[in-house]
């Protein structure tokens, strides 16, 4: 059996990338962060887009939220990234309109490869379409799509597609029932 060698790693992340999400967390510590709450959301949307995000107008995000690569961020009207998400963007992540994502939620794009000895970053893009309530502390991994007008329950850990108007819950996410809306 082979070892593992991480003395090999290659990081593929560009020196600029680096630069620039440096600087990122610098501007967003000093300039968002102290910001309570939901306040000001119009200055943290500006503050996001000078680094490449791609935001509605009306798109939310709280202070507290935590951003890697907001170049990499696309939010459409009213969909909202709660306190304390953990937005992990090595690969895009869009969140739809009229979604929300519920705090202390992980958005997970990226990983590792541990099929090879030295572990090489693996990237791919999140989707949560429109009409999406994720709960909260829930673990979204690299590659999921949430399909349009699925609630994921708290704490909920997904690793797998989910497919429109369903609700899912638990440690992998499991299929609960259909989501109707009565009124």
């Amino acid at each position: 059996m082979p070892d593992v060698d991480l003395s090999n790693y290659n990081n593929t992340i560009t020196r600029k990338e680096q630069v620039l999400r440096l600087l990122f967390q610098i501007v967003w510590f000093c300039l968002a962060k102290p910001v309570p709450r939901r306040m000001f959301n119009p200055w943290k949307l500006f503050l996001l887009r000078l680094f490449g995000a791609k935001l509605h107008n009306k798109s939310v995000i709280y202070s507290s939220v935590n951003v890697y690569m907001p170049w990499n961020l696309e939010m459409d009207a009213y969909a909202c990234l709660a306190p304390e998400v953990d937005c992990y963007n090595v690969a895009k992540i869009s969140v739809g309109a009229h979604s929300t994502v519920s705090q202390k939620t992980f958005l997970c794009s990226a990983s590792h490869d541990v099929t090879k000895s030295n572990n090489p970053l693996i990237t791919v893009p999140i989707t949560i379409k429109d009409q999406v309530w994720i709960g909260a502390s829930v673990f979204i991994g690299m590659g999921v799509t949430v399909g349009q007008g699925a609630v994921v329950g708290a704490t909920a850990s997904v690793y797998k597609n989910v497919d429109d108007w369903t609700i899912v819950g638990g440690n992998p996410a499991k299929f609960i029932k259909k989501r109707e809306i009565n009124g």
